[in-house]
């Protein structure tokens, strides 16, 4: 008989202990379970929070290098005009010289100084046309940076931590 009794009561103070052990570990995971998610919400706010403040930052400095490259572009084609109206003045004082030259009768003083003339007005154009190649080249490469500059600021940014 006694050995039922310790049966019997080894056997309840055992269910006992169970059923307070599960609902006390349920209830003591869930409070952690609940901080984690809190912190996991906080987590996604940030990055994305993190993602509009980059996404802004990355179209503003794009702006100003887009901006930077179309004045210089600007600056190019400006000069880029100059040289060539110059160019074009100059190649049409040689002509005039040279039709003078060639069509009036001239002292040989005054035809030796017309001929130093048109040789300075040839290297002056000579000089011209080489710049004006070099200014087309700058133009050239002023154009290709501002469209690349373009095409990076219309392509999406990639999100934060993405390959």
């Amino acid at each position: 008989m006694k050995r039922s009794f310790l049966v019997l009561g080894l056997l309840s103070f055992s269910t006992t202990c169970f059923g307070q052990t599960t609902t006390t570990d349920a209830q003591t995971l869930q409070a952690p379970l609940s901080e984690i998610r809190l912190l996991r919400q906080d987590m996604q706010t940030t990055t994305i929070a993190a993602q509009r403040a980059q996404f802004s930052s990355t179209g503003c400095r794009g702006r100003k290098r887009l901006s930077r490259a179309s004045q210089r572009l600007d600056d190019a084609r400006d000069k880029l005009a100059r040289i060539q109206d110059e160019r074009k003045h100059v190649a049409s004082d040689v002509k005039q010289t040279e039709d003078f030259i060639n069509n009036t009768e001239n002292p040989a003083a005054q035809r030796k100084e017309l001929e130093d003339r048109v040789l300075q007005l040839k290297t002056r154009l000579e000089l011209l046309e080489s710049e004006e190649q070099q200014r087309q080249t700058r133009k050239n490469r002023g154009r290709a940076t501002t469209r690349a500059e373009e095409v990076r600021l219309e392509r999406p940014a990639r999100p934060v931590g993405a390959p």
